[in-house]
């Protein structure tokens, strides 16, 4: 592979990384902070690029980014009602709201499983016409990407500081001690899954919107990418770092996630490996911290079981 070609390579999957960054920031609010595993992601990444879709193409692209937040926070709000004020389980919650959401996206786009936006004005097309005659003409797509992280990173940066932000952290550490603290844990683990699940649908809007097309199952597995994401990011920036760094993690762990599944299609991978590619990942970004404690115990005991063997009787 020749260095342009790896530079390409590179760029495409920093702009998809960003995309998907975006997704693993909400898993990072709704699984790190608040302790919560929120098995809705997938429908609700389809949900804000169903209504990013719709929007753009009703002419609106800007409004697209609000009105699709505005979705994801409608589902947040469903899971943690369904969590804290009607009694069923975290993972089951997430999973009976991500079931559902395929016929909301469904209805939503008329009973079509795709949605063209191929000459819809979108918000990477006019932040094209903004860029032109500039130095940074050819890049308005890297470019759109990275001040939505950033603003999204900034924002949880700020956001995790406040009352209720500590709040929300102090939910995911300890329910009961929140609890005789007179702060309501439904009320902040309402908040959390709120927030997070609008930066969910934040990702699936603009992932449609770069793609210029939505589709029903486009975000199908995007929970296994962004926890591995997660994980991966957290073996640079643990959980004993500041929140900034920590988020920037997330990030970088997802950018490295997509080069890792750039270079398997470029090796000519077959496409419906990438799944298996997926939990791989996912297992390593699990099991590492624990392999990496147990490899020199292991080393310890062939020694000293080996120095037995060898001694003399």
């Amino acid at each position: 592979m020749s260095f342009d070609k790896f530079l390409a390579l590179g760029q495409t999957a920093l702009e998809l990384g960003l995309v998907n960054g975006l997704t693993v920031l909400a898993l990072f609010l709704s699984y790190s902070m608040l302790n919560v595993c929120d098995l809705s992601t997938d429908g609700c990444f389809t949900l804000g690029a169903v209504v990013g879709a719709l929007v753009a193409l009703a002419g609106y692209p800007w409004l697209s980014i609000p009105a699709a937040m505005l979705a994801g926070m409608v589902s947040g709000f469903v899971t943690a009602t369904l969590q804290m004020r009607m009694g069923v389980q975290s993972l089951l919650a997430g999973i009976v709201v991500n079931t559902a959401l395929y016929s909301v996206n469904m209805a939503l786009s008329g009973n079509k499983a795709t949605l063209s936006m191929n000459k819809t004005t979108t918000v990477f097309t006019m932040a094209k016409g903004l860029l032109k005659n500039t130095p940074f003409a050819g890049q308005s797509t890297l470019f759109v990407m990275l001040i939505a992280v950033a603003l999204v990173v900034l924002f949880l940066c700020l956001f995790l500081r406040t009352r209720l932000g500590l709040a929300i952290r102090a939910t995911g550490s300890n329910a009961d001690m929140v609890r005789s603290s007179s702060i309501n844990p439904s009320f902040t683990t309402t908040v959390g899954l709120c927030v997070a699940n609008a930066f969910t649908a934040l990702s699936g809007c603009l992932m449609a919107q770069q793609q210029k097309n939505y589709e029903v199952n486009m975000g199908s597995g995007m929970v296994t990418v962004a926890l591995a994401s997660l994980l991966i990011g957290g073996v640079f920036f643990g959980k004993h770092r500041s929140i900034p760094l920590r988020a920037l993690g997330a990030v970088l762990g997802a950018f490295l996630f997509r080069l890792v599944y750039a270079l398997a299609l470029r090796m000519n991978m077959p496409a419906f490996m990438l799944k298996a590619v997926s939990s791989v990942i996912v297992v390593l970004a699990i099991s590492g911290p624990y392999l990496k404690n147990q490899v020199p115990l292991m080393l310890r005991r062939w020694k000293i079981t080996r120095e037995r063997r060898t001694k003399p009787c």
